[in-house]
């Protein structure tokens, strides 16, 4: 994935959970997912009013 191996998500989830906290992750991953979803959807739109 990317080239990040194991070591480096694990480094990656400490620091995030040093900046926001653990309370404040859940609602960053639902937000962030919410993105994603919105982003695909407007993606799949535009590519159906292309054809």
């Amino acid at each position: 994935m990317f080239g990040i191996g194991m070591q480096e998500l694990v480094l990656i989830l400490v620091i995030c959970l040093l900046i926001f906290g653990a309370a404040k992750l859940p609602d960053i991953a639902k937000n962030l997912g919410k993105g994603i979803k919105a982003f695909k959807k407007e993606i799949k739109d535009d590519t159906d009013k292309e054809k």
